[in-house]
C-alpha cells in the first residue's frame, strides 16, 4: 500500500515539459486539486487516529468542519502558486533551450541549416538522394569591389532563392563562405538537375542593386546522386568534382556527376589532394 502510495504521490509531483505558458497553469491547477483532496483526506484521517487514541483535545464534529473549510482552499492555493513558480521556471528553461538549439544549428546571415545541421540531417537520410552543391561565382570579387556589405546581401538573397525553389523541399544549407548546399530525398536525376537550374535562373534573375548600382550574381552548381547509407563523402566528392568543372567551363551552368569521364577529370582537375580540399572544408 504505501509503495503505491509513492508511486503516486511521484507521479503527480512530476511535471515534464509544457508546450506554452497556459499549459503550466492548467497543469498546477489540475495538480493543486489533487493535492488539496490528498491534503484533505490525510487531516481527517489525523484526526480520526487520534480519537482512536484519545488524543484529540476537543470534540471531533467541529474539529472535522475547521478542516474542511481551510484545508483544502489553503492547500490548494499553496500547490497552484508552488506548481505555478517551478513549471514557469521549467518552461522558460525549455524555450532557452530550443532557441539555442536553434541557433545552434541555424547559419545566423542567410537563415540556413549550417553545416553541422545539415550533416546530421544526412545522417538520418535513408535510400537514394541527391546532392546539390552551389558555389556563388566570382564572390570575391563582390566582397573586394563592392564591400562586405553587398557580400552579405547577396548571400542572403541568394538564400531566398534557394528557399523560394520549387521542389528544393527543406533541406538547405549554407556550408561555407559563398557555398550551398542542397539534400533531394528520392530524386531522379532529371528531376534533380531541374532543381538546380531552377534555382540557378532564380539567382541570375534576382535583380540585386548595391547602392543604385546593379550588380550580376551567378551560381555554379554540382549535382551528385547516390544512397545515403554508403555516407557522406562518396556523394560530395562527386557532386565536388562536377562544381569545379561547372566553375571551369565559364561559370553559370550545373554540371552532373555523371558528365565527368576520365579524360576530363585528368585534363580540368588537380590532384586528389586539392580535390579533397572541398570534402575537408566541410568535414571539419
Amino acid at each position: 500500500m504505501l509503495d503505491l502510495v509513492h508511486v503516486w504521490v511521484i507521479r503527480q509531483l512530476t511535471l515534464g515539459e509544457f508546450a506554452s505558458r497556459q499549459a503550466v497553469l492548467s497543469k498546477a491547477v489540475l495538480m493543486a486539486a489533487k493535492i488539496a483532496v490528498f491534503a484533505y483526506l490525510l487531516n481527517i484521517l489525523g484526526h480520526l487516529v487520534l480519537v482512536a487514541f484519545g488524543l484529540l483535545p476537543y470534540p471531533l464534529l467541529p474539529a472535522l468542519v475547521v478542516a474542511t473549510m481551510l484545508t483544502p482552499p489553503v492547500s490548494f492555493l499553496v500547490a497552484v502558486l508552488a506548481y505555478s513558480v517551478v513549471g514557469l521556471a521549467i518552461y522558460d528553461l525549455g524555450v532557452s533551450r530550443q532557441r539555442f538549439e536553434t541557433l545552434s544549428r541555424t547559419d545566423m546571415l542567410s537563415g540556413l541549416m549550417n553545416r553541422r545541421a545539415f550533416l546530421d540531417t544526412f545522417e538520418q537520410a535513408r535510400g537514394p538522394v541527391a546532392l546539390i552543391l552551389l558555389d556563388i561565382d566570382r564572390f570575391k570579387s563582390i566582397n573586394d569591389t563592392l564591400g562586405h556589405k553587398a557580400g552579405d546581401d547577396v548571400i542572403t538573397r541568394t538564400a531566398k532563392c534557394l528557399t523560394e525553389a520549387p521542389g528544393a523541399g527543406e533541406v538547405i544549407a549554407r556550408i561555407g563562405g559563398e557555398e550551398f548546399a542542397v539534400l533531394l530525398r528520392g530524386q531522379q536525376t532529371e528531376r534533380a538537375l531541374q532543381i538546380a537550374e531552377s534555382i540557378r535562373q532564380s539567382v541570375e534573375s534576382m535583380g540585386l542593386a548595391v547602392g543604385g548600382r546593379p550588380i550580376s550574381v551567378t551560381v555554379s552548381a554540382g549535382v551528385s546522386e547516390g544512397v545515403a547509407e554508403r555516407g557522406f563523402s562518396e556523394l560530395f566528392s562527386g557532386a565536388d568534382r562536377a562544381l569545379y568543372l561547372a566553375k571551369a567551363s565559364g561559370r553559370n551552368r550545373i554540371v552532373h556527376a555523371k558528365q565527368l569521364v576520365e579524360a576530363s577529370l585528368d585534363a580540368s582537375f588537380p590532384d586528389d589532394a586539392q580535390r579533397g580540399a572541398g570534402l575537408a572544408r566541410l568535414s571539419a
